[in-house]
Formats: C-alpha cells, structure tokens, sequence
C-alpha cells in the first residue's frame, strides 16, 4: 500500500501524458502488479473521456448545493479539514 501512496499524487499527471519519463515507467511497472492502481487508472481514464465527450448539462442550484456539501463532507471526513 505505501507503493500505491507514493504514485497516486502523480496518476493525474500520468494519465495526461505530462510526467517525466522515469517516473512514468515507475509507475507503469507498478501497475502491473497493483489490480487496484490499475483499476484506479482505468476509471480515471474513463471518467476523463467521458466528460470530454459529454454535454455539459447544469444542475438545479438545490441539487448542486447539496451535492457540493455532500463532497466536501466526504472529503473532510477522509482526509481532514483543508
């Protein structure tokens, strides 16, 4: 798992293709031993395409109200105040 804490900062930057080459092999040698990067990583790569592709649609301001303080209490909750 501490593998899996050193990468995950940069799987941003790896899946845009804007990592130093080095780090970009690391990280894909970790992959393929890591089924839980791995499906991370893919997920990622599939959420990007879809919001690329996708219409932009607007939320109500109810929903979008909530749904923001829902995220935002999620994120406290796992990873503290910031």
């Amino acid at each position: 798992m501490s593998k899996c804490n050193k990468h995950i900062q940069s799987i941003a930057d790896y899946i845009d293709g804007e990592l130093d080459p080095d780090l970009c092999s690391e990280i894909e040698e970790h992959l393929k031993d890591c089924k839980n990067c791995r499906l991370m990583v893919d997920t990622l790569r599939q959420t990007v395409i879809l919001c690329k592709d996708g219409e932009r649609e607007e939320l109500p301001a109810s929903l979008s109200s909530k749904l923001n303080e829902a995220i935002k209490r999620r994120w406290q909750k796992k990873f503290g105040k910031s």
